[in-house]
């Protein structure tokens, strides 16, 4: 399967992208990729790309990876929502905003401790078996 994807290239600390068309099982290091189609330039925001061979490509069957569809979208090339990359970041922030304020108590947290029953304390009952069956000295 053909993917379209990112390609790092650029000194240490300062990265760069080729936008290359390459097989899904080949890594895009080696050089060995169908075709470049566009640079990325993450640092300056430089998006340089060219439509008609990724639509190309697209119409062939290649498969965009999720931040090249974000950066085609964001080009106006495709039209689509935008998928979230980082999902966990997302979900993170997302736990922080549904939580409550640390005054309040949470009312799961209540209904738990109101539910145990007094009568049924079994760990009572058996320390007061050990401490009978035990000999003073």
């Amino acid at each position: 399967m053909l993917m379209i994807r990112l390609s790092r290239v650029g000194r240490k600390n300062d990265p760069s992208f080729r936008v290359v068309v390459v097989d899904s099982k080949k890594k895009t290091k080696t050089g060995n990729y169908l075709e470049n189609v566009g640079s990325y330039d993450s640092r300056s925001d430089r998006i340089d790309l060219k439509p008609e061979r990724i639509k190309h490509w697209i119409a062939h069957g290649a498969q965009t990876s999720d931040t090249v569809h974000n950066l085609l979208v964001s080009q106006k090339i495709i039209d689509a929502k935008k998928i979230n990359v980082l999902p966990s970041y997302a979900k993170a922030m997302e736990d922080k905003s549904t939580q409550t304020p640390a005054g309040e108590k949470a009312p799961i947290q209540a209904e738990v401790g109101a539910e145990v029953p007094e009568e049924a304390t079994p760990a009572q009952e058996v320390d007061n078996a050990v401490a009978e069956d035990t000999p003073t000295q």
